[in-house]
């Protein structure tokens, strides 16, 4: 997980230093596999550019593919972190979710975050094994919400879908505003991504009641 200045600064100097190389790690891994491409750039070499034993590497990353993906992930992260706090208080679920989300978002002030993001997502679209590492992720991060879900909100009947069906459209209504946002022109910021969040999930009720209705003649 990603630590903002103001936090990293109370850390011990073990705790910042690890800090560092994870950060040096995601940086270097990025610059490296879009310049040589994810395929074309060795393990071996990324730990020689930040001068890290595989050993060290793998105690901060499970794999090459996660390094590259560590931008979203940290995001995610925040997010489960910020719906265990959270305690209902009245209104939707789904309300309650995005309110998490909001607050993932405020949470990834690291100068940067934005532009690795856009690296990663990159990377992703043109990597099958990336690709493939990060749905195995969202599985992994949908399932453990929707327990978190299931505990906070007393549901006794595991198999009940609401939980579940409000996920799935709070990751449907993000994935379009970071279709859009990515697709916006120069170097749009972590404030342009919210905007494109908000957009996204105020059309989300509309979605639901939009009629089928026929074209007239």
């Amino acid at each position: 997980m990603t630590a903002t200045d103001a936090t990293a600064e109370r850390l011990p100097l073990r705790e910042r230093k690890k800090l560092r190389t994870r950060q040096a790690l995601i940086d270097t891994a990025l610059r490296l596999f879009t310049e040589r491409g994810f395929d074309g750039t060795t393990l071996d070499e990324l730990c020689d550019a930040v001068e890290v034993s595989k050993r060290t590497f793998f105690r901060t990353f499970p794999s090459k593919e996660d390094v590259a993906m560590a931008p979203t992930q940290d995001l995610w992260a925040a997010f489960l972190e910020e719906l265990e706090g959270r305690e209902p208080a009245g209104g939707t679920v789904l309300a309650l979710l995005q309110a998490s989300l909001y607050a993932a978002l405020d949470r990834m002030t690291d100068e940067g975050w934005a532009d690795r993001v856009r690296l990663s997502l990159r990377l992703t679209a043109a990597t099958p094994s990336m690709d493939a590492r990060g749905r195995h992720f969202c599985d992994r991060t949908l399932r453990t919400a929707v327990a978190l879900l299931h505990r906070k909100l007393d549901l006794q009947d595991p198999r009940d879908l609401r939980p579940r069906l409000a996920l799935d459209l709070l990751l449907a209504g993000f994935q379009c505003a970071l279709e859009t946002w990515v697709a916006q022109p120069g170097d749009p910021g972590r404030a342009a991504l919210v905007a494109e969040v908000r957009t996204a999930f105020a059309a989300i009720p509309d979605a639901l009641t939009f009629e089928a209705t026929p074209p007239s003649a």
